[in-house]
């Protein structure tokens, strides 16, 4: 078995969206793509709300104001998804209806 381990601390300098996923260009520059279903928030958000982002603590992660959702370079690195609960979401989903 192998275990993943982050050698460098590496930051986000880019971050683009394409149909149904989240590209970041690292600043090593590699650029690593991920579905957006990793990350429902995103997934459920308008273009115009994805666009809406910070790079924080100096691109070491994303938020994205409108939809309070964070995601770290570390966590796209290793490749974690979203641990929002199914009822966390459901309720947020139902604040979002008009």
């Amino acid at each position: 078995m192998t275990t993943l381990t982050i050698e460098q601390q590496c930051t986000i300098q880019e971050v683009c969206f394409l149909e149904n996923s989240i590209s970041v260009l690292l600043d090593d520059g590699r650029t690593i793509t991920v579905p957006l279903a990793w990350y429902p928030r995103l997934y459920h958000a308008t273009q115009a709300e994805r666009n809406h982002y910070e790079l924080i603590g100096d691109g070491e992660g994303i938020h994205w104001p409108d939809l309070d959702e964070d995601i770290s370079a570390e966590g796209i690195i290793a490749g974690r998804r979203s641990k929002e609960s199914q009822n966390s979401l459901k309720k947020w989903l139902e604040k979002r209806q008009p």
